[in-house]
């Protein structure tokens, strides 16, 4: 699933390559998770410009003139593509088709990406929010035992984070993702406060560095823990991972667990 630098690069590519273009029309082909009726969505967004192409959480957000906002979440399989008038392409959520004969295509075989008209705003705060500090952090660990690796990938509390950068994020402040949340000390909070910001920022650079018109997909390689190619940290310590909820957590004992 594109995590939150992604889609940071998804949507700067989108605007730079889209923004001011009108949308002639919009194709959805797989209605089944539509909130929305299609006649509605139809008349909010068709002939109207794309403004600008932003992030919410894990979600993109499609600005127009109007006022009116496409929100899109791509779930775990979900691609965007840009096609030419003429060019197909399987497995078809919807399609966006603009005036200058481009077409962006949103495909899913798994059909769990979906597209939603004015989308509410999720419980959540941003990860790069300026309300995501160390004063908002410390108020929701102190409220829970539950292991901050999951706090971290709970969209109810800080809405971006999934399970490749909570792996990063935890091992740049030094804390193990197996900590109870509400035994982690003010210092480490403030470290994890910090590191949040700097992992997430500096993925995005590293993303649009190595993949300057990047629309979709995950860039991984660069990452210093969560790398199935990489057997030791950047400290030298050897990288171990375990299966956790279904999912692979990578970490160090450089890390402190915190119980």
């Amino acid at each position: 699933m594109p995590e939150l630098p992604d889609l940071q690069a998804f949507s700067k590519n989108l605007t730079k390559k889209l923004s001011g273009r009108c949308l002639e029309k919009i194709n959805i082909v797989f209605k089944g998770k539509l909130k929305t009726p299609e006649t509605t969505i139809k008349k909010a967004i068709e002939k109207h410009t794309l403004e600008k192409v932003g992030r919410e959480g894990k979600e993109l957000r499609f600005f127009f003139d109007n006022g009116n906002v496409i929100g899109l979440h791509l779930m775990l399989k979900g691609e965007l593509k840009l096609l030419k008038e003429d060019d197909e392409k399987k497995y078809m959520i919807a399609a966006l088709k603009f005036d200058n004969d481009s077409t962006l295509a949103i495909t899913d075989f798994q059909k769990l990406a979906h597209i939603n008209l004015n989308p509410q705003p999720g419980k959540g705060i941003d990860a790069l929010s300026k309300e995501m500090n160390e004063a908002y952090l410390k108020q929701k660990l102190q409220r829970t035992k539950s292991a901050i690796k999951n706090l971290l990938m709970d969209q109810k509390v800080i809405r971006g984070i999934g399970n490749a950068y909570a792996d990063e994020i935890l091992w740049d402040a030094g804390i193990s993702p197996f900590s109870a949340s509400n035994k982690i000390p003010d210092h480490k909070i403030k470290a994890l406060a910090k590191s949040i910001k700097t992992v997430l920022t500096e993925a995005e650079k590293q993303i649009l560095k190595s993949n300057p018109d990047l629309i979709t997909g995950e860039v991984r390689d660069f990452l210093k823990i969560h790398n199935a190619r990489k057997q030791k940290s950047p400290g030298g310590a050897p990288i171990q991972h375990k299966i956790v909820g279904g999912r692979k957590t990578y970490y160090t004992h450089e890390q402190k667990l915190y119980q």
